[in-house]
């Protein structure tokens, strides 16, 4: 084992960024963790017995910057298969290792075992049985049932042992088996101890040659259950590579979004050894995205000092809001607002708001608001005198608010400094911007007695995400119940690398309930709108279940397994189901992404045969083997029934 300081809560540092040390394993020449650089995979969609399909298919994915495939492999069939496909890419001069994905079928990972150099499996449905007969489990029925597990996976342990084969044993939030259940439930610590129970089994074999992963399509259970992993791990003296992934993440914005999030959180305080951006799209296109993720670490130590945290006022193995007061919208029981900042263009006619949720109807004179409409408007130093909607409050730098005639609907930014020296302030709502710097003990004790503060925090450090969360933490140890807004500048980036840096950045701290509202200000060259900022900075609040103004839709990513069209019938339920604000539909391709793996989902649509559908309720089945040129209005009439459709405006 490597010999390594005292492990802080999950990671090294909570302010210092290093990357978590893990053991070596090789997949085949390519070695994972230690100090190897993080390495990036995807999976096939094709069908496996396709040779020249997924072998042409796999090209794509090498030649995008893939360095390991997965292919799935639900029989013998498949499993034979392999050799053909490896054989060929070979023969054409690509030695990318290969990763036979085995759920259901022990005897099609003893084949491919032998074949490819890596075989993943799924702890909760390679062996266990999901029959729910037993409720409560005693200790001998929990033994008993861990004997036989043994039994079953020595024979795969003893096979990759032979043949320096490498395992992945990859814990689904969703899909975890009975005996674990029964123990711990639904639960991060459910994950671990799955995948702990096959890890211990390759330990007594003295096999090391382990990855392991905790994916679930909930990114702040996912990030949970990988601290908790990290946190376990250590004290069994264990230090395996991570495999960071967020499942049935979907595609477009909402995948990008919600992968980055998850995958990005713990990447902040340096755990992941590969990752994986799992999207319903072809999966060449899944590679930029974690190539983006990835790349953003490198030289990352080098960020501006931050203090260390000696003991976290906070619990960071599950989610606690943090305690609030409340100003008008902001903070108490009130979810996060949003902040659009027109600090470089001003408002010059009303047209200019519809960007980010405000439609005038000139029939009726009335404003209308969609679901992300953003809350405050930042002009900076820009006055307007147009008539904005009641709900859509402005926010002027306090220098050029002091002096307005006019200041209803408006308040003012300080900086810390002005809020210090000034005592005209707005008699509700008042801001100031601070960093972790400006946190002194002379602006924490105003700022603690003022029920009108809401603070906007900033920072310039490299390592930001860790530093505002510093600031979090002085906060709450101070008693400062304050509010507060978690402002991020970005400049001169694409919208894609804006895309993933934001929602990490934003998304990290809200998965941990740090933070009353978010603001993104971005001096760019690429053309990009604010439309696209305020849909993004809703997105990242759906992403991490702060706010919810839209279906939350948790769409598998497509294999050779998939029984139908996964992309044509996504974006088909997608239009037609957009506008069901709350509800949770699952699209699954098969029974293996099916009733365990879309975990919360209200609703679930899952392939069950060639253009057969099976619908369920949470994890009932309702209707079965329906045709799937009628599943999705069948789908449509059970979220009807249950009375929660509304009609699109």
């Amino acid at each position: 084992m490597l010999i390594k300081e005292k492990l802080q809560y999950y990671c090294n540092s909570l302010t210092k960024y290093s990357r978590y040390k893990t053991r070596e394993v090789f997949i085949g020449d390519i070695p994972l963790g230690a100090d190897n650089p993080i390495r990036i995979q995807s999976m096939t969609t094709t069908d496996t017995m396709d040779t020249q399909g997924t072998v042409e298919q796999s090209i794509r994915l090498i030649e995008a910057g893939c360095e390991y495939i997965r292919i799935t492999t639900p029989s013998k069939n498949e499993a034979e298969n392999l050799k053909n496909i490896k054989d060929e890419l070979r023969r054409r001069g690509y030695n990318t290792p290969l990763i036979a994905d085995i759920h259901f079928t022990p005897n099609a990972a003893l084949i491919a075992a032998r074949i490819v150099e890596k075989v993943r499996v799924n702890p909760g449905n390679f062996i266990d049985k999901k029959k729910f007969q037993i409720i409560e489990y005693t200790d001998s029925q929990y033994n008993a049932e861990l004997e036989s597990l043994r039994l079953k996976f020595e024979p795969l342990v003893k096979v990759c042992k032979e043949y320096g084969t490498a395992i992945r044993i990859g814990t689904n939030h969703g899909s975890l088996s009975d005996r674990i259940m029964s123990r711990y439930g639904d639960t991060p610590k459910g994950m671990v101890e799955s995948a702990l129970e096959f890890v211990r089994i390759c330990e007594d074999l003295n096999y090391f040659n382990i990855v392991l992963s905790m994916k679930a399509s909930n990114p702040q259970i996912m990030v949970f259950a990988y601290r908790l992993l990290v946190k376990i791990m250590e004290e069994e003296d264990m230090n395996y590579p991570l495999h960071l992934g967020v499942t049935e993440a979907g595609g477009g914005e909402d995948g990008r979004v919600k992968s980055a999030l998850g995958i990005g959180a713990l990447l902040e305080d340096g755990l992941g050894d590969t990752i994986r951006v799992s999207l319903t799209e072809d999966p060449e296109f899944e590679i930029p995205e974690a190539q983006i993720l990835a790349s953003r670490y490198t030289g990352r130590e080098k960020h501006k000092e931050i203090n260390p945290i000696e003991e976290s006022p906070i619990d960071l193995f599950s989610y606690n809001k943090r305690k609030t007061f409340s100003i008008e919208n902001i903070g108490g029981d009130n979810v996060p607002v949003v902040f659009a900042d027109y600090s470089q263009d001003g408002l010059k006619n009303l047209k200019d708001i519809e960007h980010i949720g405000y439609v005038y109807n000139n029939l009726t004179d009335k404003w209308m608001l969609t679901d992300s409409a953003a809350d405050f408007i930042y002009l900076k130093d820009k006055t307007t005198n147009l008539n904005l909607p009641n709900s859509l409050k402005i926010i002027y730098d306090y220098s050029h608010w002091k002096n307005l005639e006019n200041k209803d609907g408006s308040y003012p930014l300080f900086s810390s400094e002005e809020y210090i020296k000034n005592e005209a302030k707005h008699k509700i709502l008042n801001f100031i911007k601070v960093d972790l710097g400006e946190l002194t003990d002379q602006l924490t004790e105003k700022i603690k007695k003022d029920k009108t503060s809401v603070l906007v925090l900033t920072t310039k450090n490299l390592h930001g995400m860790t530093e505002q969360r510093k600031a979090f933490f002085e906060l709450i140890n101070k008693g400062i119940e304050s509010p507060v807004i978690i402002k991020r500048n970005y400049e001169n980036i694409s919208f894609d690398k804006l895309r993933l840096y934001s929602s990490t950045d934003l998304g990290a701290l809200l998965i941990d309930g740090l933070g009353e509202g978010v603001w993104v200000n971005y001096e760019n060259n690429y053309g990009f709108s604010y439309q696209d900022i305020n849909l993004l900075l809703f997105n990242i609040l759906q992403a991490s279940r702060a706010r919810i103004t839209k279906t939350e839709f948790i769409a598998c990513p497509s294999c050779g397994r998939t029984l139908f069209d996964l992309q044509v019938t996504t974006e088909m339920i997608r239009k037609k189901t957009l506008h069901l604000k709350g509800v949770k539909i699952a699209i699954m391709g098969c029974i293996v992404n099916g009733p365990g793996e879309m975990a919360d989902a209200d609703y679930g649509y899952v392939g069950s045969g060639i253009d057969k559908i099976t619908l369920y309720r949470g994890k009932d089945i309702i209707k079965r083997n329906i045709k799937s040129v009628t599943a999705v209005d069948e789908l449509i009439g059970l979220i009807k029934d249950d009375g929660k459709w509304l009609e699109p405006n």
